[in-house]
């Protein structure tokens, strides 16, 4: 059945793109007319490609990966009803269903999203793979905050001089395969975002979910700032478990982008510098097998990431990533074979 879809999916492509036009309509967005033309129906393709190189000393050891390959098809069948499918054909290998919503715009800056999506938590965690700053994701985007779910969301700007966006949702709790189990625990995450000024923005979030047994309860907060060539952003996040199942856990990002204008083959060149960090984390469901107890599934680490990013067009488009990660452990912790110091080569194509 998935290897059916997959084909249909891939054999459609070149039908949709010949008849595709651009317009602003890359998540599903309303697209804002009256009324829609002909051609403002028609399906839109957009896509990410990441390969790198990772080379880790420590091991002596390097590898080629095609961490991404992402397509998604969008558009609107109604001025006030879009949707939303996205694939990707090589994460770490494998093929995985990401989008798959139906999204409803009832009145002016209300939307009702309905499927398969991430869920509003976080900044970081949010960030499409092109989106990124960094060849390999904060430990919050990666394994703290990184939630893909099927629910039911709310989302609205209010009309006010500052303008502020929440967004909330319920969801099944239990990710992306598990879609067909009852469930009686209530799993929802909710999310505002305030924009103070043109570059600077403030990010609440809260999430419960109750994958098995034990639920687990995360707040986040989070601020960035851009002015002049610089982009300057910290996230702190906290989780928590029933009934003291499990230890709580931290995670800080933070990190400086300093982008530097260039007039030939290169448009820009990005100076970045990162430091995150998190603790002791249990997924909720991995547990001892003699006394049931959780267990850590991520340890313990901090990380020192330094990079430069060259873009060959505008920002996120066409960028080489070049980092180096410092990782830190403590000593009780072990350290993942992907998860110690390494340098990251990598080419990132959006189109």
């Amino acid at each position: 059945m998935k290897k059916s879809a997959f084909m249909l999916f891939i054999a459609l492509l070149p039908l949709i793109a010949n008849a595709q036009e651009k317009s602003s309509n890359e998540d599903g967005k309303k697209i804002e007319k009256e009324k829609l033309e002909t051609k403002d129906y028609l399906p839109e393709i957009h896509g990410t490609i990441r390969a790198k190189y990772e080379y880790q000393p420590t091991m002596g050891a390097g590898r080629f990966e095609v961490r991404n390959a992402r397509v998604s098809i969008t558009g609107n069948v109604l001025p006030s009803v879009a949707y939303k499918a996205e694939i990707d054909l090589s994460d770490e290998g494998q093929i995985k269903m990401l989008d798959a919503y139906a999204r409803l715009f009832p009145t002016d800056g209300l939307t009702v999203t309905a499927g398969q999506m991430r869920v509003p938590f976080t900044i970081d965690a949010h960030r499409s793979p092109h989106q990124q700053y960094f060849a390999n994701r904060s430990f919050i985007a990666k394994q703290v905050g990184n939630v893909r779910d099927v629910g039911v969301t709310l989302g609205y700007t209010l009309p006010t001089d500052l303008p502020i966006t929440v967004e909330g949702g319920l969801f099944n709790g239990s990710g992306l395969t598990n879609q067909k189990e009852w469930h009686k625990e209530v799993n929802y995450s909710a999310k505002a975002q305030f924009l103070f000024t043109k570059g600077m923005n403030l990010t609440l979030s809260i999430q419960s979910i109750q994958p098995e047994k034990v639920r687990m309860q995360s707040y986040d907060i989070g601020a960035y700032y851009e002015f002049n060539r610089f982009h300057i952003e910290g996230e702190y996040l906290y989780k928590s478990y029933s009934d003291n199942a499990f230890g709580n856990v931290q995670a800080v990002n933070t990190f400086v982008n300093y982008d530097l204008p260039l007039r030939k083959t290169f448009k820009k060149m990005s100076f970045l510098a990162r430091y995150d960090m998190m603790t002791d984390q249990s997924d909720g469901k991995t547990t001892d097998s003699e006394t049931g107890a959780l267990i850590a599934t991520d340890y313990k680490r901090h990380r020192v990431t330094g990079g430069i990013t060259f873009s060959l067009g505008k920002a996120f488009q066409s960028d080489i990533r070049l980092n180096y990660e410092k990782y830190f452990y403590a000593k009780h912790s072990i350290a993942k074979e992907s998860e110690q110091d390494k340098i990251v080569l990598e080419l990132m194509v959006r189109f």
